[in-house]
């Protein structure tokens, strides 16, 4: 009942199904992004493509086992999926406050990056990357997508296309269509402001 919902503080059947769609839209503008297939998150829960069909929908509920596998599939802790009820209603998809970033990749692996974006998977993406002394990536094959960064700190060992350039502070970037590599050679984190558009290419 109404009254009850309010002064109880027992969500309704109307609230659960609003964070079914959401979380389902977070799943899969994550997954795009990730350039994830269907297939792909089924096998790592062992459901059916079509019940994560469903539950991107928001038809289906998964329980917290599920979702933990989907978030270390698509590289995100699993809080990512879960929108702060601290932030002010006006300021959902606006604003990204410095202690409300939503992370991605870990310090294990080298890498980790900050969602600078109010969301995922809109025209461009904005991360944070934190890249640590002797991690590198790649070689990344050249995908239809264009990359663009600006090196905060430290400095960044980059190949575009086989062609070696050595990024510092105030240095930026762009990578087009082409693939690349980048490695951290020093002995101090390398801070990268990076683009991404279209991030689900």
């Amino acid at each position: 009942m109404q009254g009850e919902n309010e002064i109880g503080g027992f969500p309704s059947e109307s609230d659960a199904l609003t964070d079914r769609v959401t979380l389902g839209k977070e799943i899969r503008k994550l997954r795009k992004a990730r350039s994830k297939t269907l297939a792909d998150i089924a096998a790592a829960t062992g459901r059916s493509i079509n019940f994560i069909s469903q539950l991107e929908r928001g038809r289906a509920e998964a329980p917290i086992s599920d979702l933990k596998r989907i978030a270390l599939t698509l590289g995100v802790p699993l809080t990512w999926f879960f929108v702060s009820d601290a932030q002010p209603a006006h300021e959902i998809n606006r604003v990204v406050r410095k202690g409300g970033r939503r992370h991605l990749g870990s310090v294990a692996s080298g890498l980790s990056e900050e969602l600078l974006s109010p969301s995922i998977g809109g025209k461009f993406d904005m991360f944070l990357s934190t890249v640590r002394p002797g991690a590198s990536h790649g070689p990344v094959k050249a995908k239809n997508t264009e990359e663009e960064g600006y090196v905060v700190a430290g400095q960044l060992d980059m190949w575009i296309d086989n062609n070696h350039i050595c990024l510092n502070p105030g240095d930026s970037f762009r990578i087009a269509n082409e693939p690349y590599r980048w490695e951290n050679k020093g002995d101090v984190d390398v801070v990268v402001i990076w683009v991404i558009a279209p991030p689900s290419a």
